[in-house]
């Protein structure tokens, strides 16, 4: 028994050690800083509920500023790589959450539909600029080998943060919802500070670099972007995953609530998607770590589609609605890192803003067009519709995720070979 149970620490410290380990320090303090940033993101999950029950407004209203914000949140996508690149890493993520701070502190003195609209916008615009720089030091940092690691430390860290706050919002909403505001935007600006404080700038400094190197590197612009084939295609494929997974937060509450399900049961059915990713993340990025990457996002990918698609045969059971969520978990669990590698991969060094720029934007053009075609697609043929659809989403994401990820892995194999 003695022996079993020092074997016990040993075992588990190891598993901490292949989990964590060997990342750097830079890459900590992110991941602190991202944490950080999500335990207090209150604004955003409760953003609808103010507008319509504190304010007043429409829902049609409180819609068209959730969609601002998305617009905001694409252009930035875009704009946020553009300026990694150009001025660097850290004074873009340095930039972007001070100007979170500001506007998401304006947004609750905000009174007046024009004037709520306009820095709703201004507060995604900002909020969504540092995502690129964030991923890109990220790639910057951390050797290609422990990339799918530290990118799923990341999503965890993202995941803890939102499970807590969308809990500890409703405690301090009672309080007032500008005491929420004000919290939000003093854990963006600590953020800021954590940032400042203690990671470095981390683009490769081409100045820096022998004039032979300098030739070699050409310039990349948006346009550059746009036009590599192989990336587009592993963007696309993002995309088509993402309006997959935007079902799940959108269509499925309004199924569910049509089935004479309450929203306390829809609340404790897409909590259980946190609370997986939570308890999941890391001991499954451990099983698939050094693992047929094509492969594991081809499965991602069909898990998540014909797992959300498995709500056609729910009916009324809450339960059944919690297993669809579990499976569409795990093929998100697998997926995200394992895209994310991939994308770091795929861009240049001296271009990787712009890059995860464009491959952000997938996911904000996801969120604006995912529940705005899900909630017709709804009205106008059914539920199983929708559950097709996402059958038939996932099905061509996961063979276009094989077929992008194997070409990316021909090209490497040439690249080492010459």
């Amino acid at each position: 028994m003695p022996a079993a149970a020092t074997r016990l620490p040993a075992r588990i410290r190891a598993a901490a050690t292949e989990s964590v380990g060997g990342l750097p320090s830079a890459f900590w303090w992110l991941w602190t800083s991202t944490l950080v940033n999500r335990l207090g993101g209150f604004v955003v999950t409760f953003l609808a509920l103010y507008l319509t029950a504190v304010r007043g407004y429409s829902a049609g209203y409180a819609g068209a500023v959730a969609s601002l914000y998305g617009l905001g949140s694409a252009i930035a996508s875009l704009t946020g790589g553009v300026l990694a690149d150009r001025i660097g890493r850290r004074p873009t993520i340095l930039a972007a959450q001070t100007l979170t701070a500001l506007s998401t502190a304006a947004l609750g003195f905000s009174r007046g539909q024009l004037a709520i609209a306009a820095v709703a916008f201004l507060t995604g615009l900002s909020g969504n600029a540092a995502r690129p720089a964030i991923s890109a030091v990220i790639a910057d940092v951390v050797p290609a080998t422990d990339r799918v690691r530290a990118f799923s430390l990341n999503y965890w860290a993202i995941n803890i943060g939102f499970g807590v706050s969308a809990a500890v919002a409703g405690l301090i909403a009672v309080h007032g919802y500008l005491l929420l505001f004000l919290a939000d935007a003093a854990t963006t600006l600590a953020c800021a500070l954590v940032v400042f404080a203690k990671v470095p700038e981390s683009r490769p400094a081409a100045a820096a670099a022998p004039a032979a190197e300098r030739v070699a590197a050409p310039r990349v612009s948006l346009a550059t972007v746009f036009r590599d084939g192989r990336f587009i295609a592993l963007v696309s494929m993002t995309f088509l995953f993402a309006m997959v997974m935007q079902q799940g937060s959108t269509t499925l509450a309004v199924v569910m609530g049509r089935a004479g399900l309450s929203t306390t049961q829809y609340g404790l059915v897409i909590g259980l998607n946190g609370l997986l990713i939570v308890l999941l993340q890391i001991p499954v990025t451990r099983l698939i770590q050094g693992r047929d990457r094509a492969r594991l996002l081809m499965a991602g990918a069909l898990l998540a589609g014909w797992g959300v698609a498995l709500a056609a045969f729910a009916g009324s059971s809450a339960l059944f609605f919690a297993f669809t969520v579990a499976v569409w978990t795990v093929g998100e669990i697998i997926q995200m890192p394992s895209n994310m590698s991939l994308v770091a991969e795929l861009s240049p060094a001296h271009a990787r803003g712009r890059y995860q720029g464009v491959a952000s934007l997938a996911w904000s053009a996801a969120s604006f067009l995912g529940p705005l075609l899900g909630g017709l697609l709804l009205d106008g043929a059914g539920a199983d519709a929708v559950w097709g659809g996402c059958a038939l989403l996932g099905t061509v994401a996961g063979i276009g995720y094989l077929l992008v990820a194997r070409r990316a892995e021909e090209a490497s194999v040439v690249r080492a070979a010459g």
